[in-house]
């Protein structure tokens, strides 16, 4: 029977297989696709807004040090601009030089990847391979693969994505939102230096977001309702570019397109509970994120290492410890659930508020980008969240009682 059995090998579902091998547990990675799509994955127009905190669990693994200096740049500031005001809502960090950092998504599943191939006597890799069943039992965990062969497990453990097949099968639910919209992605050069600050500009009917790369180099991030997504995806490469340079507000100069376009519909995904009877839930299929604020993939590397922590600590009191046994579990759960659950609800509440277009909701958001530059320490505290340097379990909430009863 196999310690582990991992559904899902994106870099949450590798990240959490290369941290259970340091604990000295087995594991068995499960996925559909085929090797050569992990092992050097495509270039998907993703670029991942890294928080302190994630940094370093990444060096943790030791896969921070895996990427190129080139895949690498600072996130020093980010400013918030509504409609065509002038005025925006900057965020600094509190403490550091800068709020995080940029890495493309398709490096990060490569160096995720590379993690799990150093640690080859612990960790194995079966592609190509699809999950059609699952049995939660007292004494282990049954999977019915795509062809009837069974695999038991003490733990299995769901890493395939926001719409998670193995989440289904264990009968957890979950919140899904369809924002009815969806986000293009592209590289752009131009003209006017970035100064490594990242533009989130809500204009009608659209957002716009600018992440700094290279020097005279960001990824536009462009959200739109999904009607008008399709209308500008069908248009030639000049014809979006005039597009984007006509909203853009001058805000970086002369625009140039410096990659292809790619297309993703926005939903948000929430379980019910993050673990069951031998079962848990990580990344995506714990908590898919809207991009607004970055804290995807980020949720997907704290979970890993609350799940980490929580099953070394038990292991810590008994080398022989059951990896699947609840406690463990339950306690993964609380805390990642503390960590993510009003940062989720208060970044779809923004979303809703920053794309609602009736009247009313444009004087409101306008109130709250300008109550917000006037209170020092709500940037402080929301510029916290950005970093991750809040701590383990740190919610917005919380800080933000603490900062009324002080």
């Amino acid at each position: 029977m196999q310690d582990v059995l991992i559904i899902g090998a994106g870099p949450a579902g590798l990240s959490m297989a290369a941290a259970l091998a340091d604990l000295g547990l087995d594991c068995l990675v499960l996925e559909q696709a085929p090797e050569a799509q992990i092992a050097a994955p495509a270039e998907d127009g993703r670029e991942i807004a890294l928080t302190h905190r994630g940094v370093g669990q990444l060096q943790a693994l030791g896969a921070w040090q895996d990427l190129a200096p080139d895949e690498v740049w600072p996130l020093k500031a980010a400013r918030v601009f509504n409609g065509q005001d002038t005025h925006s809502l900057g965020f600094e960090p509190e403490g550091t030089d800068h709020l995080g950092q940029l890495v493309p998504n398709h490096a990060l599943r490569r160096i995720a990847y590379q993690g799990v191939q150093r640690r080859a006597q612990r960790v194995r890799l079966r592609c190509g391979t699809r999950v059609q069943g699952l049995t939660l039992g007292a004494d282990a965990a049954e999977v019915l693969l795509e062809g009837g062969e069974r695999l038991r497990a003490a733990l299995v453990i769901a890493a395939d994505s926001r719409f998670s097949a193995t989440r289904r099968l264990a009968g957890i639910g979950a919140e899904m939102l369809d924002f009815g919209r969806s986000v293009i992605l592209c590289r752009m050069r131009h003209q006017v230096p970035h100064q490594h600050v990242a533009l989130e500009c809500f204009h009608h009917g659209h957002t716009m977001a600018w992440l700094p790369l290279a020097e005279g180099m960001s990824s536009l991030v462009l959200t739109l309702d999904a009607d008008q997504a399709q209308q500008r995806l069908a248009d030639s490469d000049d014809a979006f570019l005039a597009w984007v340079q006509q909203h853009s507000q001058g805000r970086l100069g002369q625009l140039e397109l410096a990659g292809p376009r790619h297309h993703y519909p926005l939903v948000a995904t929430y379980a019910h509970r993050f673990s069951a009877q031998r079962l848990a839930l990580i990344g995506d299929a714990a908590v898919g994120m809207h991009p607004v604020t970055a804290h995807g993939y980020n949720f997907g590397l704290y979970g890993v290492q609350v799940l980490a922590q929580a099953l070394g600590a038990a292991r810590q009191r008994d080398a022989q410890a059951d990896p699947g046994a609840p406690g463990p579990l339950q306690q993964y759960d609380q805390i990642h659930r503390r960590a993510t659950r009003t940062i989720y609800l208060g970044t779809n509440a923004v979303v809703r508020l920053f794309t609602d277009e009736r009247p009313l909701a444009r004087a409101l958001r306008q109130g709250v980008l300008q109550g917000a530059s006037r209170l020092p320490p709500l940037r402080a505290l929301i510029s916290a969240q950005l970093t991750g340097r809040g701590g383990p379990g740190a919610s917005l909430l919380r800080q933000l009682r603490s900062l009324v009863v002080h």
